[in-house]
């Protein structure tokens, strides 16, 4: 099997958990709010991590190295999944994936600045073509423009935080740490929201399912998703990611009756464009830089 093909594969793998976890997280709307199903995903997910580890005695990850970078990575990475649960329990959800679509964009940014990583005139380009999608997406100023759709916008740049920080901790930690602390630590901040007013739900019959389905799926998308990026490079998986989209506004429309709407596409195609450009740039930087 040819090593693109075995990338597409994985990248299914992906997309169908990523599909899972939105569908999931819609269904327990009426049971739990995002801190409480955060609290009962990141148990279950540290139960699943530890015993992985263990079974591949891998017990090195049980300790955490750069600490406080772990804390950081995960308090963006909190509160972005928090305000995507949020989206999804109160927007339609090819709205909350086209604008989830933008995290690499505020990434890019985010590097610029915090990391002085060079940005030149044409990711720059790419960076404001996808801000222009942005735009059509949330249209501010609209009778679309809710709380939801702000907080899929900010999800998207807790997302972007988390990821420009695990680039600077995987330097020093496996992902099996970093998933591993990421369960822990996630776990120990729902439990002090969720518990903040002393009262905390608990997943009742087939909720537990859902719940479930959050826990493991959110750890499979991310594994599908890095071992498709181990075999082709972004510029090739990036727009198989793009297939998200209209798939779960069929599933949004069928299960939910939710409408297609147009400039959700329109905007979702601007940000996939900026998103393509900026990391062929920047992989062609890469391998100029890598040459003798």
């Amino acid at each position: 099997m040819s090593t693109p093909l075995q990338a597409a594969l994985w990248m299914i793998g992906a997309i169908v958990n990523f599909s899972a976890l939105a569908v999931a997280g819609r269904e327990l709307a009426h049971a739990l709010d995002t801190f409480e199903l955060m609290l009962w995903r990141s148990l279950i997910g540290m139960g699943l991590m530890t015993a992985v580890i263990l079974a591949g005695r891998r017990v090195e990850a049980f300790v955490p190295r750069r600490p406080g970078l772990h804390l950081l990575r995960n308090l963006f990475h909190f509160a972005g999944q928090n305000l995507w649960y949020f989206a999804i329990f109160t927007v339609p959800l090819a709205q909350v994936f086209a604008l989830e679509f933008s995290s690499p964009i505020w990434a890019a940014l985010g590097a610029a600045l915090f990391l002085h990583e060079r940005l030149g005139a044409r990711r720059l380009g790419a960076i404001l073509l996808g801000f222009l999608g942005i735009l059509i997406v949330v249209r501010p100023g609209l009778d679309t423009l809710s709380p939801g759709t702000l907080a899929a916008a900010g999800a998207a740049i807790g997302f972007a935080g988390s990821a420009l920080v695990t680039r600077v901790l995987t330097r020093s930690n496996g992902a099996l740490a970093i998933l591993f602390w990421m369960t822990t630590m996630q776990a120990g901040l729902a439990l002090l929201f969720a518990g903040a007013d002393l009262d905390i739900a608990l997943p009742a019959g087939r909720d537990w399912l859902w719940v479930s389905v959050i826990a493991a799926g959110g750890l499979l998308a991310h594994y599908c998703f890095t071992r498709a990026l181990a075999l082709a490079p972004a510029s090739v998986v990036m727009p198989l990611d793009f297939a998200r989209l209209p798939l779960i506004a069929i599933i949004g429309m069928v299960l939910y009756g939710e409408p297609l709407d147009p400039f959700v596409f329109v905007g979702a195609a601007l940000i996939f464009a900026g998103n393509h450009v900026n990391i062929t740039l920047a992989s062609r930087a890469e391998r100029a830089a890598s040459r003798p």
